[in-house]
């Protein structure tokens, strides 16, 4: 099928599936990765969704309503090995693909098909590939268009292969409910709700002029579009992670600002590492504050020069916070950092300063990052983190 060349491959509960797949005595039962009654659920596997349980679900919530389950801890190196090697089999068949996160990315095999055949014959040589080589399985869409690819790979989970031609594009799309199309948030719903609205089909049947009135023409225009089957977007090899985030739940909630300082450092610190890992810098840095009552707080700052050094990570990140624990000083339950705007470092600007202080620190990051290949995570920090609670709980 020439005329299907977007494949969108997502991995099943990959976090909990990597799990299973290296205790084998976990199969078949329920599996929640994360950690204590004070975090959130990562992943779980599919007997433990059957109990309700669901990602960012918090733990507490997650073990009531499955008691049975094993709770594993997270393990990000293994999954970033086993993503390496699944981005390996698309790269074989493809060079067009464009990663989404660890375990999923789109695929364009317009291409291949001289050397591997159509784009079902793809799809479950993939499928194929995943199981024999990791022992993982994962769900494709198959469809004109990324936007159609995604939603088909998300309702043939877990373990499956849909297929949306062309002509059954707008049949397969109209029965779905809106907040199955990319932009549509519980706001958006509840706007879309209040006017009638429920199914893409009722979307795409709504005058143009009514959807701008509620939506505002930019946000109508796209929704449309969707609802029409339009997504002209090409998988781009080169594009980048959307962000590279890292975040921390507090065994016990936190009042004073030295220990929460301490925590931001060291969040800034992984995000920064995970940047220069990939070859990235980020124009943009925000933080987030989840409080004891669970209200949660974002704030965001654009940065004069894009950059991957944990010094100016950390600097942007401290005035959002000092500027937000200003307002108020309530009991935190977490604290967040990101990194976004992101672009490759070997085509960024390095902006030369007259007393030289990021460049230095630019200095100190690249040694740090020797010592963490040679001697593991973690060998070297920042004095101030021996200090911290979150630390000597590990």
């Amino acid at each position: 099928m020439p005329e299907c060349p977007i494949l969108h491959v997502d991995m099943d509960a990959f976090f909990a599936s990597v799990a299973v797949r290296d205790t084998p005595g976990l199969r078949g039962r329920p599996v929640i990765v994360g950690g204590g009654d004070r975090g959130v659920v990562l992943s779980a596997t599919y007997e433990a969704r059957a109990f309700g349980v669901r990602s960012a679900m918090p733990m507490a919530q997650a073990r009531r309503m499955c008691p049975a389950a094993v709770v594993v801890p997270a393990d990000h190196g293994r999954y970033r090995e086993a993503s390496r090697a699944i981005m390996g089999v698309f790269r074989d068949l493809t060079p067009l693909v464009a990663p989404v996160s660890l375990d999923e990315a789109f695929l364009d095999v317009a291409g291949a098909r001289q050397l591997f055949g159509g784009p079902v014959d793809i799809a479950r040589a993939i499928r194929a590939r995943i199981v024999a080589e990791q022992g993982l399985t994962c769900s494709i869409g198959v469809a004109p268009s990324m936007f159609v690819a995604k939603i088909a790979s998300t309702r043939c989970k877990p373990d499956g292969l849909s297929v949306v031609r062309p002509e059954e594009v707008l049949a397969f799309l109209h029965p779905l409910p809106t907040a199955a199309l990319w932009g549509v948030g519980p706001r958006t719903e509840d706007t879309l709700t209040r006017l009638g609205l429920r199914t893409i089909g009722d979307i795409a049947r709504t005058p143009a002029d009514t959807l701008r009135r509620a939506l505002g023409a930019g946000a109508a225009d796209h929704l449309i579009a969707l609802a029409h089957g339009q997504d002209d977007r090409r998988v781009d090899p080169d594009r980048t992670e959307v962000s590279i985030g890292a975040e921390e739940t507090f065994p016990t909630d936190l009042a004073e600002p030295e220990p929460l300082a301490r925590e931001l450092l060291r969040l800034c610190t992984r995000v920064a590492g995970r940047l220069r890992g990939r070859g990235q810098v980020a124009r943009n840095i925000s933080i987030k504050v989840r409080y004891a009552d669970f209200t949660t707080v974002t704030r965001a700052r654009t940065l004069r020069e894009p950059t991957d050094v944990t010094w100016l990570v950390y600097r942007a990140a401290r005035e959002l916070f000092d500027e937000l624990w200003g307002t108020q000083r309530p009991r935190v339950r977490l604290v967040g950092v990101r990194a976004s705007g992101l672009s490759a470092a070997a085509r960024a600007g390095r902006q030369l300063t007259f007393d030289g202080q990021p460049a230095r620190w630019a200095d100190v990051d690249r040694a740090t990052d020797g010592a963490h290949r040679r001697f593991g995570d973690g060998s070297v920090r920042p004095a101030s983190l021996l200090a911290s609670p979150s630390e000597q709980e590990r």
